[in-house]
């Protein structure tokens, strides 16, 4: 790959262009950026320390990329959303650190003035994978190829998303979710709790992933007292309003109360509710 170094702002020491990408003057490029042939780089472009842009890739908009990520052929990040009601407010695309786009991902910038979208940091995105307008993708997130994430969407933190599937715009996705491939996600997914089907429904605690986690070994984990929320909220014939105001008078660790303050904002009108529970 024919790179050449070159100084385009102030931090950019150390930065390396290939001729045939075009990065416009004004954008911020911090120190050991690699610019890919035929990438275009937009002029109100902030790309961190150690960043690397793929061949063919536009990075546009009022796009801040923090350090150490690696953007792979052919994404697009910052671009106009792609809403009916966007009428072109420089709103922006917020990106944290070490995290890998793979090939063809796409990520919107917001709809509305001050409006944001928002990728955390160490996450990874496979190929083809979207990200709509005003989503907020939290830290450690795994999206499987071709993941369609509509805007507005929420995903927290160690969160699995399985492949080929369509997540509904407005739709919550909890911390250490895990969501099968070709689920129809249309509800809330609770943290701790895996999900299947189409349509989309819980099929209990995501078991593994708290393994894989290291939450066994926290003093203020208990495996046993989120089973039997879990069971409480899910399997009782008591509506989930009804089965929280209970839950919520008894024994909780930490994970009970996350998945509890879940579920209470998830029943609020101006959210879609939790995914029901498969029935057996």
């Amino acid at each position: 790959m024919d790179l050449k170094n070159t100084e385009l702002n102030s931090g950019s020491s150390g930065v390396k262009v290939h001729p045939n990408a075009f990065v416009d003057p004004s954008a911020e490029l911090h120190d050991g950026v690699i610019i890919s042939q035929g990438a275009v780089v937009g002029p109100d472009v902030t790309i961190g320390r150690g960043s690397e842009i793929g061949p063919n890739a536009i990075i546009s908009g009022k796009t801040k990329i923090g350090i150490n990520n690696k953007v792979f052929p052919s994404v697009f990040i910052g671009l106009d959303p792609q809403d009916l009601k966007y009428k072109g407010a420089p709103t922006e695309v917020v990106i944290g650190d070490n995290n890998t786009f793979r090939e063809c991902v796409t990520i919107n910038k917001a709809t509305d003035e001050g409006e944001k979208t928002i990728i955390g940091n160490n996450n990874l995105l496979m190929a083809y994978s979207h990200i709509g307008h005003n989503c907020e993708l939290g830290n450690r997130i795994v999206l499987s190829n071709g993941v369609q994430v509509a805007g507005h969407v929420k995903i927290e933190d160690k969160a699995i998303i399985g492949g080929c599937l369509g997540i509904h715009q407005f739709v919550h996705v909890g911390y250490l979710a895990m969501i099968g491939g070709m689920t129809r996600v249309d509800r809330d997914v609770p943290p701790f709790c895996l999900a299947e089907g189409h349509p989309g429904r819980l099929r209990g605690l995501n078991r593994i992933g708290i393994k894989r986690s290291g939450l066994l070994e926290n003093k203020d984990f208990d495996l046993k007292i989120l089973q039997s929320t879990w069971n409480l909220l899910f399997k009782s014939k008591d509506t989930i309003s009804s089965s929280l105001e209970k839950v919520m008078t008894g024994k909780l660790d930490l994970s009970s109360s996350k998945l509890c303050s879940f579920l209470k904002e998830s029943i609020s009108k101006e959210r879609r509710g939790p995914m029901p529970v498969v029935n057996l």
